[in-house]
């Protein structure tokens, strides 16, 4: 890509790919990443202009799918001003309304690093994540060039939940979200999305992008029950219909 696109015409941004890897989300297949000039100056410009194209944040880094062969990760967003809540979407935000929300900096709290850990234990057994440190938890969430925010959930004054969201030009990009694996009852990743929502509305976005969606995969395939929303295919976005 030329950085003509990305608004400085006098240097080119590179890419690398990675060698291939087991893939997390579909088995038996490798996955390969392309990732932004780790050397590079990103910024809020760059990756604003990047996520048009796909590209997703993880800690410094930029980065897209590009496994060979296979298209199964699709970029997808909301349209804010167009999505409206289905009704177990409305359910679940009714039954969250005891929570409180808090928008903050991105700085390290011992009480989300506890319960980053516990998500993981829960979640990602035998996946090389479930014993993070600190300075794991911080590269991974945040970054040194982004406008990170952790939106936190608490209950009765203890944090339940934390979705860590990246605000762009006229969109947010939804990068992490854990949370209490006790309250499974709550949905608390679905209540964290309709909030990130109603947080792009106020800040008159017109996007919230979400990731990957995956027909194929079960940890990914939730992203298209929040409609309408926009995939991105062939070089463009457009609706995502049922499939």
């Amino acid at each position: 890509m030329d950085r003509n696109d990305l608004d400085d015409k006098e240097e080119t941004l590179r890419f690398f790919a990675t060698a291939p890897r087991p893939c997390s989300y579909l088995e038996g297949r490798n996955a390969i990443s392309v990732f932004a000039d780790p050397e590079a100056q990103l910024s809020p410009a760059i990756y604003n202009q990047l996520a048009r194209f796909g590209f997703r944040r993880s800690g410094n880094d930029l980065y897209v799918p590009a496994c060979p062969g296979c298209s199964e990760c699709i970029p997808v967003r909301v349209p804010v001003a167009k999505f409206k809540r289905s009704r177990n979407q409305q359910r679940v935000w009714n039954r969250n309304r005891d929570l409180s929300c808090s928008v903050l900096e991105p700085v390290y709290r011992e009480s989300h690093f506890r319960l980053y850990a516990r998500y993981l234990k829960s979640r990602h057994t035998g996946g090389g994540m479930e014993d993070p440190t600190p300075d794991d938890y911080m590269r991974f969430l945040t970054s040194n060039w982004c406008d990170t925010l952790f939106v936190e959930f608490s209950l009765a004054g203890r944090p339940v939940a934390v979705a860590v969201t990246d605000r762009l030009q006229r969109a947010h990009s939804a990068v992490y979200t854990f949370f209490d694996p006790e309250l499974e009852r709550r949905s608390l990743g679905t209540c964290a999305i309709l909030q990130q929502i109603e947080l792009a509305r106020e800040a008159d976005c017109e996007w919230l992008y979400l990731g990957y969606w995956i027909a194929d995969s079960q940890k990914m395939r939730y992203k298209s029950r929040f409609r309408p929303i926009e995939a991105y295919r062939e070089g463009q976005w457009g609706l995502l219909e049922d499939e």
